[in-house]
């Protein structure tokens, strides 16, 4: 009898989307592995383009507020393992094989040889509720995956680009997402190489797509298929099988629930579309009109975009609503949708008590 995603949450008692939270996870790397990873932060290529260096963050000024880059030790982990898979790079090899013409084979070594480039993305878990914490924001450097699969020739009747990690999991994205957003095989985040709990030593990065089918980690094998014929992991448990990010806006101070100072201060939070970026956040509170909110710098459309007003509340208690309006002019759906299974929708609303 297969296990529902949602029933194998509920009896590990943790809820997620694409896998076991690293809490339930214990890293088995060896020495050796270690010492290999070490050698790979020293040894990493230069991008082929360089991007500029990020502004002076926000959030450095408004306490609360996420910043643009979450730092790899708070970058969510989400996967199918239970343990981190000790890679060793002498055996390791990424294959392309399936519907192909020219099956593809390449060592590391032959794989960071490549040209590389840099991607500032927003990847998400599937099951991040409305105003949840299961995304951030990295720098990521890899080779383009558009190359790679171009080389290898797809088959005129291939449709699906499936990932295989080295512990069985699978993930499969359409073939027509590989359109020139910059889709990659990551070898490094935030300007180090990929740690063991998030992929090392490679994994797939795909803007605009859900995690559950597309960012395989601690990869080893691209096939491409086609949708009729095999389905990633989650889509075997009834999930959607296609993962397009939805817009979504949060507030990240106040804290729900909290109480905050009567006095001058800042509601503040994070907004991200697909790939069309934001262009306006809106932020409601109590009865009042909405207002349009700050916004932060954008530096890439496949990155979330800070947003903060000012606030000066009165004593008592209130409740302040966000929605964001993406970069098309579509505003972000008020409709209460479930995580499952492609995804929740809404507009995050919080309560707060000022004192």
């Amino acid at each position: 009898m297969e296990i529902s995603r949602r029933n194998l949450f509920k009896a590990l008692g943790v809820i997620g989307a694409v896998g076991v939270s690293a809490k339930l996870a214990t890293t088995t790397f060896s020495n050796t592995a270690t010492t290999q990873i070490k050698k790979i932060v020293t040894a990493l290529p230069k991008p082929f383009n360089s991007l500029p260096a990020a502004p002076l963050d926000p959030a450095l000024q408004t306490p609360g507020l996420s910043p643009f880059f979450t730092p790899t030790k708070d970058f969510f982990r989400i996967d199918t393992a239970f343990t981190v898979p000790e890679i060793d790079l002498n055996t390791w090899k990424l294959e392309i094989v399936g519907l192909v013409s020219k099956p593809i084979s390449l060592t590391y070594d032959q794989l960071i040889a490549r040209p590389t480039f840099e991607l500032d993305d927003t990847i998400a878990c599937v099951s991040n509720a409305v105003g949840g914490s299961l995304i951030g924001n990295a720098r990521w450097q890899g080779i383009r995956l558009d190359d790679l699969i171009n080389e290898a020739t797809p088959h005129a009747n291939a449709d699906q680009v499936m990932g295989y990690s080295v512990d069985g999991f699978t993930a499969g994205f359409p073939l027509a997402a590989l359109d020139g957003r910059d889709a990659m095989i990551a070898i490094a985040m935030n300007g180090e190489a990929l740690p063991p709990n998030h992929g090392y030593p490679a994994r797939i990065i795909v803007p605009g797509l859900f995690g559950y089918v597309s960012a395989v980690k601690w990869l080893n094998k691209i096939e491409l298929t086609r949708f009729d014929q095999k389905h990633g992991y989650w889509i075997e448990q009834g999930w959607s099988e296609q993962g397009p990010i939805k817009t979504q806006s949060r507030i990240d101070t106040p804290l729900n629930n909290g109480q905050t100072p009567i006095g001058p201060g800042a509601i503040a939070g994070v907004a991200w579309a697909a790939l069309a970026g934001i262009s306006k956040v809106e932020v409601k509170i109590d009865n009042q009109p909405w207002r349009t909110a700050t916004l932060g710098p954008e530096i890439a459309k496949t990155t979330w975009r800070q947003w903060w007003i000012d606030w000066n509340p009165a004593k008592g208690d209130h409740q302040i609503t966000v929605r964001a309006t993406d970069g098309n002019g579509q505003l972000q759906s008020a409709a209460n949708v479930p995580i499952a299974p492609n995804g929740a929708e809404g507009w995050h609303t919080i309560k707060v008590q000022s004192l």
